[in-house]
């Protein structure tokens, strides 16, 4: 693997973004007071970003493979 190296980061830091998301979600599931619908908006909500997370980091190793490790060199 020639780029192994440079994916570490973004991999560690999404595993870590999702993580917390999956926990957060998990904690609101068991809020007892929350209408249903409430609920379910406050569930998606960080699973839909921890989805995102995921898709960036997919992104992002393709950058990486493609060559391109400095992502800043577009800008």
């Amino acid at each position: 693997m020639k780029h192994g190296k440079k994916m570490i980061a973004p991999v560690i830091i999404t595993i870590i973004i999702v993580a917390y998301f999956l926990t957060v979600a998990v904690g609101l599931y068991f809020v007892e007071d929350a209408p249903l619908a409430l609920k379910a908006v406050l569930i998606l909500v960080p699973l839909a970003l921890a989805g995102m997370m995921i898709g960036a980091l997919y992104s992002r190793i393709k950058e990486i493979k493609g060559g391109e490790e400095d992502d800043l060199s577009k800008y």
